[in-house]
């Protein structure tokens, strides 16, 4: 997310969604602390995360990417961040900009 942002030339202040699937509370928490963001900042899976509303085996992305596009559209902001672990201390993380 870190590089993603700064290759776009962003700050995750800008950032007015974020979907993050946290596969597990302490991946969660560690992701939004090496952010900067709260843990309760409300740009955060608004509708729930993974925990809550589940991780599909291979559509996680898709629900996120989704639910992010649905989010800005609902609230009329700029751009969003879906971001999810992976193994082995990966990750991967798209933008989305409402145009």
């Amino acid at each position: 997310s870190k590089k993603l942002l700064a290759r776009l030339g962003l700050t995750q202040e800008q950032i007015d969604v974020i979907e993050l699937n946290e596969a597990f509370a302490s991946q969660g928490i560690a992701t939004l602390r090496d952010l900067g963001i709260a843990d309760d900042d409300p740009r955060v899976n608004r509708n729930g995360g993974a925990i809550a509303l589940g991780h599909p085996l291979g559509m996680s992305g898709a629900r996120i990417a989704g639910t992010a596009a649905l989010e800005l559209k609902e609230t009329g902001g700029r751009y969003a961040l879906s971001t999810m672990c992976i193994g082995v201390g990966q990750g991967i993380a798209i933008a989305l900009e409402r145009v």
